[in-house]
């Protein structure tokens, strides 16, 4: 009682002289014990350091103290110049020293002045001071005392069964169970996979057949069958990922070295698991309100389509917009209020407020930007092609060097069917940019006339001239009648007279075929009544006509049609 009393007293005297007074007698109260046992002071046992005055500043790197795999606490501090690593170095061979002495405890903490010590088996291991703690993340003194005491009696436990030789053969006794189990349910799934994956496909198969759904031909044709077997290969997949993940979580918390690893695992299962169930639960709201927005423009895309058509089938008229330009002008409304959609939509997206969504919505836009330029021609192009009303499906036109009958009008190019049979695919940038001349378009009211061009010499009457190639007309199937066919004489040139017949076509698609037989004619009746064709041009007068006789019309190897 009578040390006590002199302690307690020289302990007040030091708080009022001054503190490095308080630091000595803390030092030596510390240590006086040890000394008095004849035990020299480790350096590895600090002492009891207040925060205030004693040393303690901030380091430039932080270390962690781990033991038996576990992370006990994170030193910031240097203390009595020592850095946080060699305060580490010194507290990890200290733990060392116990558990291979047998001391497993108790485990403590002592308060000092802004500050706490943590020992085992009354030696110290760590001094924290408020240097120590991240004060931004909210941490205190007292609080990472708490926790580093707690997980030094977890990881002084798991030291001390990793050295019992009974302890570990009884973890790797059910180690080995847990794999043999994980085995056995791997193979049984690989069994089942194999064993009923390919009867349900085959029952599929031959119910949809008996149902008069699809016939077996069709049905293997469209692949339904394959993804049908997909999905069970991927149901499967994620069973066995399911099986070995859980053995393996299984197999690591078996042993001391490797449970946290194992507790991280199944920690890292259940947060993803029960993040995923927050994640669908927080959604609901935002896909219901994205759904009721969805259907709601659906219905409004329904009417648009069913007025759209009307218009196009003439069964409603419109000032403004013609049936011919019903169909690309419903399109664009489509796209305009899917996209307007997608607008009023987006906020209400699951995910869509992150930043890695908002980074992919940014990238896709800028691709858009710089690669959209020669797109957009192109479609403003197409524009232009449809509300100028220039082209029409199934009008035979020719554009720049290419005819043929129009068999597609899209947004960015046009399709002609050449009398040959070939596809002839235009940009809309270059279909504006080039003459086109449609033979359709007034034909159906008999006001379009296709030419063919001679020219004869003055030697030949020209009303002989205007009979023949008349009669030649009226010879020719594929012609109409009305309007009858003409002859003008477009040019006196040098040496001979231009006449072209102007005739009306029955099919504008079959013109070359057409204007085939008519030539054929033209040549016949001219050489039937010896007047010479001098197509393209001549600079004198032959010694002799340049006719073909009737008798030779069908020279060999020709026949009479």
């Amino acid at each position: 009682m009578g040390i006590v009393a002199g302690r307690a007293h020289f302990v007040a005297c030091a708080v009022v002289v001054s503190k490095p007074v308080l630091l000595l007698f803390l030092v030596l109260s510390w240590w006086g014990p040890v000394i008095a046992q004849g035990q020299a002071p480790s350096l590895s046992t600090p002492p009891v350091v207040g925060a205030a005055g004693t040393g303690a500043e901030s380091a430039e790197q932080s270390a962690t103290l781990t033991f038996a795999n576990r992370p006990i606490v994170t030193l910031r501090a240097r203390l009595l110049g020592r850095d946080p690593a060699d305060r580490v170095a010194s507290a990890e061979r200290v733990l060392d020293e116990l558990v291979e002495e047998g001391h497993t405890g108790p485990i403590e903490s002592r308060a000092f002045e802004g500050g706490a010590l943590i020992s085992v088996a009354s030696r110290g291991i760590v001094a924290l001071t408020p240097l120590d703690v991240d004060n931004l993340a909210g941490e205190t003194v007292e609080g990472v005392t708490a926790d580093a005491v707690a997980r030094l009696q977890q990881a002084i436990a798991e030291a001390n069964e990793a050295r019992t030789p009974r302890r570990l053969l009884l973890a790797f006794a059910l180690a080995s169970l847990g794999l043999a189990v994980g085995g056995l349910l791997l193979w049984v799934l690989v069994r089942t996979h194999r064993t009923f994956a390919g009867r349900l496909v085959e029952v599929a198969e031959r119910r949809l057949t008996r149902a008069g759904i699809t016939d077996v031909a069709s049905l293997r044709a469209s692949r339904l069958l394959e993804f049908e077997r997909g999905v069970l290969t991927s149901l499967a997949a994620a069973g066995g990922i399911v099986i070995v993940y859980g053995t393996l979580t299984f197999v690591l918390r078996r042993f001391p070295y490797t449970r946290p690893w194992g507790e991280s695992m199944r920690g890292f299962l259940f947060t993803t698991v029960e993040d995923l169930a927050l994640g669908v639960i927080n959604a609901i709201p935002g896909l219901f309100t994205v759904a009721l927005i969805v259907i709601s423009m659906r219905f409004v895309l329904r009417l648009v389509g069913l007025w759209f058509t009307a218009i196009e089938q003439g069964r409603t008229r419109v000032k403004w917009l013609y049936p011919e330009t019903a169909q690309p002008t419903r399109r664009l409304i489509t796209v305009l209020i899917w996209m307007f959609t997608i607008v009023v939509a987006y906020p209400y997206l699951p995910g869509s407020q992150t930043d890695a969504f908002k980074g992919v919505s940014v990238f896709l836009g800028l691709m858009l930007t710089f690669g959209s330029s020669g797109l957009v021609n192109q479609i403003m192009s197409g524009f232009m092609v449809t509300y100028s009303r220039a082209l029409r499906l199934g009008d035979y036109v020719r554009i720049g060097d290419v005819e043929g009958t129009v068999i597609h009008l899209g947004t960015l190019s046009t399709k002609l069917k050449t009398y040959r049979g070939e596809e002839t695919t235009i940009p809309n940038a270059v279909v504006v940019s080039q003459t086109t001349t449609d033979y359709s378009r007034f034909a159906e009211n008999n006001e379009t006339f296709t030419p063919t061009t001679v020219t004869i010499g003055y030697d030949a009457p020209w009303r002989q001239v205007h009979a023949l190639l008349l009669q030649a007309a009226e010879r020719t199937s594929g012609l109409r009648r009305e309007p009858k066919p003409y002859v003008l004489q477009e040019a006196l040139q040098d040496f001979y007279v231009k006449y072209t017949l102007f005739v009306c076509l029955e099919r504008q698609d079959q013109r070359y075929f057409t204007l085939n037989a008519l030539h054929a004619h033209i040549q016949d009746l001219f050489n039937e009544y010896g007047v010479q064709i001098m197509s393209p041009n001549y600079l004198a007068d032959p010694a002799s006509p340049k006719v073909v006789a009737k008798n030779d019309w069908f020279a060999a190897p020709a026949r009479p049609d």
